[in-house]
């Protein structure tokens, strides 16, 4: 009986120790610091609608109950995802209305859209629509060990909606400043750069309120790594960032870490002020494709830059680089 009950014990002690939680991080410990310009491209999870028209007098997209924000997923029961493949099921209907399928708000649903051909027998939907958005950020990180990668340190939201952008992939590619245009109170400065759409360097898979991220495509660049901070670990007072203000070259910026906040922030954990002379010479701050920008302090990668204080551009915010991790390891579990 002993040994029986000592062989269920066994079992049992086996069974425990299978299913305990892991709670180990998939993130390594120690990452590739970016401060790379890139050129980004966001394709969304539809056509989202932008606008309407008028068409012969008439708003046929607001008689049909459709609106900017929502997203085009199904003509006539067929899945589209991009602007031609909506055209063309449009033009293969030979009647005056169709089927369209949308979300809005997460939700499904449906709607009948009047046609109204032009005189070069085009048809017009009144729906001004867009598929995908481009523009420019900051390489922030590479996880040398799965090849993941983080950028900008906040989401791209649609500029006619204000919402995060729903996204079915997206692409990074390398990018060249071209000039700046500085910041002054209350305007934002910009970085002007170029790139070239045809050479990907990275996919991207989400984009969420801590950045975008995805996989590093092209061979790991040689450089050292440093160790991932812990919020605990990250002090006010001196600290570097890495950014790219002309052509390809990553220089080191000082800043100041005026303020840390541990609430639970998405992207605006700490703020800090830039003290760099020269790059407040060049920028008069904080500008526009900064973010992601990496922060570093000591032998640490802390943070990214995420947000400019308008009022005063010598300020702005910074996003823990755990809270970017780990959002990237919640989208590849």
């Amino acid at each position: 009986m002993f040994f029986k009950n000592f062989q269920k014990t066994i079992i049992t002690l086996l069974l425990a120790f299978f299913i305990i939680p892991i709670n180990a991080l998939a993130y390594s410990g120690y990452i590739m610091a970016g401060g790379e310009n890139i050129g980004i491209k966001l394709n969304s999870k539809g056509i989202l609608i932008v606008g309407v028209y008028k068409v012969n007098d008439e708003y046929p997209a607001t008689e049909a109950g459709l609106k900017t924000g929502d997203m085009i997923t199904e003509i006539n029961d067929t899945k589209v995802n991009t602007i031609d493949e909506m055209a063309e099921k449009i033009n293969e209907k030979k009647g005056e209305e169709i089927k369209v399928g949308y979300l809005r708000d997460g939700k499904e649903k449906e709607a009948t859209l009047k046609l109204y051909k032009d005189e070069n027998d085009v048809y017009k939907t009144g729906l001004y629509v867009k598929d995908s958005v481009s523009g420019i950020g900051t390489l922030t990180f590479i996880d040398p060990n799965t090849k993941t990668f983080g950028a900008l340190g906040h989401e791209i939201q649609d500029q006619s909606t204000g919402e995060v952008l729903e996204i079915k992939d997206g692409e990074i590619y390398n990018s060249t400043v071209t000039g700046i245009k500085p910041s002054s109170d209350g305007v934002p400065g910009e970085k002007e750069a170029e790139y070239d759409a045809t050479k990907t360097t990275g996919e991207v898979d989400e984009n969420t309120t801590q950045g975008i991220f995805g996989t590093y495509t092209n061979e790991l660049p040689n450089k050292d790594t440093y160790k991932v901070a812990q919020p605990e670990e990250i002090k006010t007072g001196k600290a570097k960032i890495l950014t790219v203000l002309e052509g390809t070259t990553v220089d080191e910026y000082e800043i100041n870490i005026t303020e840390i906040n541990n609430a639970d922030q998405k992207n605006k954990n700490f703020v800090f002020e830039i003290t760099d002379e020269t790059l407040l010479k060049q920028t008069n701050g904080i500008i526009q494709g900064m973010s992601g920008s990496p922060i570093i302090q000591g032998d640490y990668i802390i943070g990214a830059v995420t947000h400019v204080v308008v009022d005063n551009p010598h300020k702005g915010y910074g996003i823990f680089i755990t809270n970017m991790l780990e959002e990237a390891e919640n989208e590849n579990s």
